[in-house]
């Protein structure tokens, strides 16, 4: 009766080995090995240090690209910026990534909530002194239906589409419109951005320990990938996900090449223009790391190596010795 071994992995047909062995001291080997690689990682550590690139900042998006700034706050207002289209596990506004019926993201809830209106635009504005003209706006928008406020900012988002930037980060030609107290507190949003005064206020919302410990930087950096400062920037240093950017270090640097096979399925259809190319390129890695580990199980595939010798081109001169031992002496003729 065949044992639950021979069933689950198959029949061991392998002759036994009647050659000679060669001794190995794979302690020895791993040791110089270790060392080699600690060695070389100095050496290259002394000779090219990693890249140092300064951070980008809340500031430095609103001097640099004013427009996209105030489009992003008045996208937060009106509820259509990513972040609050996302899901969660920061909002409701969006399905978040699934494959089929199977939605993930969707299985621990809003677990770190943020509401981008109050938390990026209004919150901020209402915690520092503000003229007579910006605390009015603040209060015809608290007490504006919630359905007009988002009618509001996005009309104004949308004329915002085509501004221009002004001298000294200003912002001209923005088409006149309906748009209630929205330019009014996106300006005030702006000139507090440009001071360096948001980032800090934006450390200020969010929940009560996010307030007290003020070391969650979620909602500054979720503000900030609404934007365009992050995405141009990731574009100059080949970060973006069309660009193998998972694979890319900062500079001209190398980064992870093992990771190629994962940053390949991004650069192809249908996963380069799907909304759910995340979890769809995780799903197809974790069955491809599965059938990785299985191969030792499936039939057929295990039987690759001894169907294609392969290992006696590397172990050649092993075998080449073998055969000379196991070759009868030469004898001479009289």
């Amino acid at each position: 009766m065949s044992s639950f071994k021979e069933k689950v992995l198959g029949k061991n047909d392998t002759p036994p080995w009647k050659g000679s062995y060669a001794p190995y001291d794979l302690i020895k080997e791993a040791f110089i090995a270790t060392v080699a690689v600690i060695c070389f990682a100095v050496i290259l550590a002394l000779l090219f240090s990693s890249p140092d690139d300064p951070p980008s900042t809340i500031a430095q998006w609103s001097q640099r690209l004013p427009v996209n700034f105030a489009t992003t706050g008045a996208q937060n207002l009106a509820g259509t910026s990513p972040t609050a289209e996302y899901g969660p596990p920061y909002n409701n506004g969006g399905e978040g990534q699934k494959i089929g019926p199977i939605a993930p993201q969707k299985w621990l809830g809003v677990s770190h909530p943020v509401e981008p209106a109050q938390d990026m635009v209004i919150g901020p504005l209402s915690r520092v002194p503000q003229p007579p003209v910006v605390l009015a706006a603040l209060h015809v928008w608290k007490l504006t239906p919630d359905a007009k406020r988002k009618e509001w900012a996005k009309a104004y988002s949308e004329a915002l589409e085509n501004a221009k930037e002004g001298p000294n980060g200003t912002i001209t030609a923005v088409k006149p419109g309906s748009y209630g107290p929205v330019p009014v507190l996106i300006g005030a949003l702006t000139s507090l951005a440009q001071s360096g005064g948001l980032e800090g206020q934006l450390l200020e919302s969010g929940s009560a320990a996010n307030r007290f410990y003020n070391n969650d930087y979620t909602i500054p950096l979720l503000f900030m990938a609404d934007g365009g400062l992050l995405e141009e920037r990731a574009e100059q240093q080949h970060l973006l996900g069309d660009q193998w950017g998972m694979m890319n270090e900062t500079g001209s640097y190398p980064g992870q090449v093992w990771l190629w096979l994962y940053s390949f399925w991004y650069q192809i259809e249908p996963f380069k223009s799907s909304e759910n190319a995340d979890i769809l390129v995780m799903g197809i890695m974790t069955l491809l790391s599965l059938a990785f580990i299985c191969i030792p199980i499936i039939p057929g595939v295990r039987s690759i190596p001894r169907w294609i010798p392969l290992y006696k081109v590397i172990w050649r001169e092993h075998y080449a010795s073998n055969e000379a031992s196991a070759a009868p002496p030469a004898t001479g003729s009289g």
